[in-house]
């Protein structure tokens, strides 16, 4: 992401120019800063590298995991390691030389006292991630998934328990509309409703815990009644959204030798694309022989305006961007667009601070947790570790 593995590929790159790389050079010989105070990913890389290296390496770079604006994106909060490499050895490029010593001396261990298969960085499941969640939800007793019944309410008894008032069934699709099936007294009926709805309430029902995996709005909704100091902090959490545009080539089609994992394109360049995943190099299986898919991302922080172009405005948008880009020519044999709106937490300085908060207010109401992107990190990973540390929490009490 930031501290160069390889010093003759930095010093070779034409992506940089040589006062750019001399810049970089002399982040070797930098003093560490002192001041415990977050900062931003674009103050420190500047502060480290300089600019060139943060507006052509590593902005892209960094953008294109968090969809953010590097301005605002706390260090601490994403790759708080490079902060920690400062501290610890004055310099990026000096704490990185010996970690790769380090590295190369455990890899020489490993490969002399093991064999077998050796896999690539980039893994996933052949039938989608969706498969994942449907196995999870196959191995759950039954009736213990309940789909389309958003809660409305969650307030604390005096016993302790958790009582969540049930809302209606909501379903369609569509900007700012939808079909929304509430229940009545004489009956379920249909109607109309915009995103922001009310509806009769449903049936309440007791919990001995609940862990609110939702966005950090909703939970902020869910709160606030609450805990008002709760509420306030998980809605000043902001999030950004992407669209993901797949479009697939005959191999014919593209000019560029392909000879990577993907294209990430500086905010500089001013391109409305934040990326592009060669998804058929990285994953074979996601293309029959002779054909390329591609997925472009597009949106973010920086091009919020993005997400809400019709499908044919962003087609054609993306169109041109990878002819440019990867030097094809004529149109896709297939496409389709993915929309995530409001999706991706940003995590702005101070969003340890925030968290760290946020955990002391919960610690007041016992049985109440909360896991998902917006707290500790945006993976995947991140997002099991916080369902987990919930789970623990909750079934450990007394």
């Amino acid at each position: 992401m930031m501290a160069p593995t390889r010093l003759w590929p930095l010093a070779t790159t034409p992506i940089l120019s040589p006062l750019g790389k001399l810049r970089a050079a002399l982040e070797y010989f930098l003093p560490r800063r002192t001041d415990p105070s977050d900062e931003s990913m674009a103050g420190f890389v500047r502060r480290r590298l300089g600019r060139e290296v943060f507006d052509r390496l590593v902005e892209p770079l960094v953008s294109a995991v968090y969809a953010a604006d590097l301005e605002k994106l706390s260090l601490q909060a994403t790759l708080s390691r490079f902060r920690d490499m400062e501290l610890q050895h004055g310099s990026l490029i000096r704490a990185m030389r010996r970690q790769m010593k380090a590295r190369r001396t455990q890899a020489a261990t490993e490969n002399a006292n093991e064999s077998g298969a050796r896999y690539s960085m980039f893994v996933t499941l052949e039938a989608g991630l969706s498969s994942m969640v449907d196995a999870i939800a196959a191995r759950l007793p039954q009736g213990a998934v309940r789909l389309e019944t958003p809660v409305q309410r969650i307030a604390r008894a005096p016993d302790g328990t958790w009582t969540l008032t049930l809302g209606a069934k909501a379903a369609g699709t569509g900007k700012g509309v939808g079909d929304l099936l509430c229940e009545a007294p004489e009956g379920p009926f249909r109607q109309k409703v915009p995103d922001t709805f009310s509806c009769p309430a449903g049936s309440a029902e007791t919990f001995d815990a609940v862990i609110l995996a939702t966005p950090s709005h909703v939970a902020a909704r869910l709160l606030g009644p609450l805990d008002a100091e709760l509420g306030e902090l998980l809605g000043g959490i902001e999030h950004s959204g992407t669209a993901i545009v797949s479009v697939a080539f005959d191999r014919d089609q593209v000019a560029h030798p392909l000879d990577g994992m993907g294209v990430v394109i500086p905010a500089v360049e001013r391109s409305p694309i934040l990326a592009v995943s060669l998804s058929s190099q990285k994953y074979p299986h996601r293309a029959p022989e002779g054909k390329v898919l591609l997925r472009a991302f597009v949106g973010g922080a920086l091009h919020p305006e993005m997400v809400d172009l019709d499908d044919d405005e962003l087609r054609g948008v993306v169109l041109r961007e990878t002819a440019r880009l990867l030097g094809i020519r004529g149109e896709p044999c297939f496409h389709t667009i993915a929309r995530w709106p409001g999706t991706m937490p940003q995590y702005h300085v101070g969003h340890r601070q925030r968290v760290a908060r946020i955990r002391q207010l919960l610690a007041h109401h016992p049985g109440l947790d909360l896991a998902g992107n917006a707290y500790q990190g945006v993976g995947i990973p991140d997002c099991i570790d916080t369902g987990q540390q919930a789970a623990e929490r909750v079934v450990a009490l007394p």
